[in-house]
């Protein structure tokens, strides 16, 4: 009786998932996730509370990502909010929210995708609670932004680079 007879598969027959003993499993997860940088103004208080008129509301976004240790990249969400109401600054907040990613046995194409578009995807959420909660904080309405679509903002972007992405499983939000 061999080993295909009673369901056993022998250690050559497994494929690449394991040669020599070796891990070659494609794997990617979230670390740990944190505040980076918050600051939050508020330079017309208490005036900007008595107008009525609701604030103009400019969000800018940017993407940052660093390999800080073997496999490990840290992703950084930047979220710059800018609030006018009259021409008066009602508030201004920037928010650096940043995770941790372990990226192991990730083909290389595949590492900017996941970073740019599907890691944002991830911490985009927590640094949205952090937002709101820093507004709140100051005096005035939580901002709840939508959701945004990193990985066709990536996929957009590099298009508009002449990069031809290969986004495989990843960015796809």
């Amino acid at each position: 009786m061999d080993d295909q007879d009673n369901g056993v598969t022998a250690p050559d027959q497994m494929g690449d998932q394991l040669v020599n003993g070796e891990d070659t499993i494609p794997a990617a997860g979230l670390i740990s996730q944190y505040v980076k940088d918050l600051s939050f103004e508020n330079p017309n208080a208490p005036a900007v509370y008595q107008n009525q008129t609701p604030p103009a509301i400019d969000v800018q976004f940017n993407i940052g990502a660093a390999q800080v240790g073997d496999e490990v990249h840290e992703v950084v969400l930047k979220i710059d909010v800018r609030a006018e109401t009259d021409g008066q600054v009602a508030f201004i907040v920037d928010l650096s929210y940043a995770g941790l990613f372990g990226l192991r046995n990730i083909p290389a194409e595949h590492v900017q995708p996941f970073l740019l578009g599907e890691a944002p995807r991830l911490l985009f959420p927590f640094a949205r609670r952090v937002l709101s909660d820093a507004v709140r904080d100051g005096g005035f309405p939580p901002l709840l932004l939508e959701p945004i679509d990193f990985g066709q903002l990536y996929l957009t972007q590099s298009e508009q680079q002449g990069i031809q992405p290969n986004v495989g499983d990843f960015g796809q939000a």
